[in-house]
């Protein structure tokens, strides 16, 4: 879903998180972290959301980017292992020992972790608790990949330097603008990740902001919105 292009499934390899923005960044990024938001058109987040139109004007935003069906867990599931793994709900629990984008990084030296708002414990396995819900941190669902990849956001590093070399960042179900406005998840946004996109610009690292479907059941595209900031990130349209 948010880095697939329409035709191309994720690829499983080391730098998979940057690969859609592989024509706008010359080398591998040191850090990589991935923001997920939910169920909104492109348009629509661009016209109501100031803080992701700064990120676009300033970034790479990636036109051709679709997630793969509605509704939202199998998308989740085919961002971090390349396959939908055959589910088309959002049914919970879920378990796989399928290859994923953790085990990739792990097998080639690097480092992962999952950072979701309102996750209550590192390693938790339940399927929702306030306003987290599980179907949006794909990496519980996968036997391989270790309880302590699992964080609560609270646990991310305020010193980047000390980040994984990929990580997610799941907002909760108000911030990601599932259950909230475009206006609302913005903000959030600025509050939560202009620091790293700050910082992220100056020492060799990316930021990928994508969305798990579009608003419609009805869009046959599923296009959604993809953005990247990064020191070598070259900003405009990327088409492909």
């Amino acid at each position: 879903p948010g880095l697939a292009s329409a035709a191309t499934p994720l690829p499983l390899t080391a730098t998979a998180p940057a690969a859609a923005a592989s024509s706008a960044v010359s080398a591998r990024p040191d850090h990589v972290v991935i923001v997920m938001l939910e169920n909104k058109d492109e348009g629509d987040v661009l016209r109501e959301g100031p803080y992701l139109a700064s990120l676009a004007a300033s970034g790479a935003t990636l036109t051709d980017m679709h997630a793969e069906t509605h509704p939202s867990q199998p998308n989740y599931l085919a961002l971090f292992s390349g396959d939908t793994q055959g589910v088309t709900d959002d049914h919970c629990p879920l378990t796989f020992d399928a290859p994923n984008l953790a085990t990739e990084l792990t097998a080639a030296g690097l480092s992962f972790a999952g950072y979701a708002e309102d996750l209550p414990a590192v390693g938790y396995t339940g399927c929702q608790t306030g306003d987290y819900a599980r179907k949006h941190s794909p990496w519980t669902d996968f036997r391989t990949v270790p309880p302590a990849a699992n964080q609560p956001l609270s646990a991310m590093p305020t010193d980047y330097a000390a980040l994984p070399t990929v990580s997610f960042e799941i907002p909760n179900l108000c911030h990601d603008m599932h259950n909230c406005s475009i206006a609302e998840g913005d903000d959030w946004l600025r509050q939560n990740i202009d620091g790293y996109a700050r910082w992220a610009r100056s020492h060799n690292s990316l930021l990928i902001v994508s969305f798990d479907e579009s608003e419609s059941d009805h869009d046959r595209d599923n296009h959604i919105a993809t953005l990247a900031v990064g020191e070598k990130v070259t900003p405009g349209r990327l088409t492909q």
